[in-house]
């Protein structure tokens, strides 16, 4: 398991990395992340609506 001390380290690392991004890169990253987010009913509810709309839709 990581210490404490590197785990801070660590941290820092990344945050320094993202902030030494251009302004226009870091939007584009946020942009395509929330582009590839699964609608909220999936992620609160699981495969549930996925599978109610497939028995939904079979039937005539």
């Amino acid at each position: 398991m990581m210490a404490v001390n590197d785990y801070v380290k660590f941290v820092t690392q990344q945050f320094v990395a993202y902030m030494d991004l251009p302004k226009e890169e870091r939007r584009q990253r946020r942009q395509v992340r929330k582009q590839e987010q699964l609608p909220l009913s999936y992620r609160l509810f699981g495969m549930v609506p996925l599978s109610l709309r497939l028995l939904f839709r079979r039937r005539p």
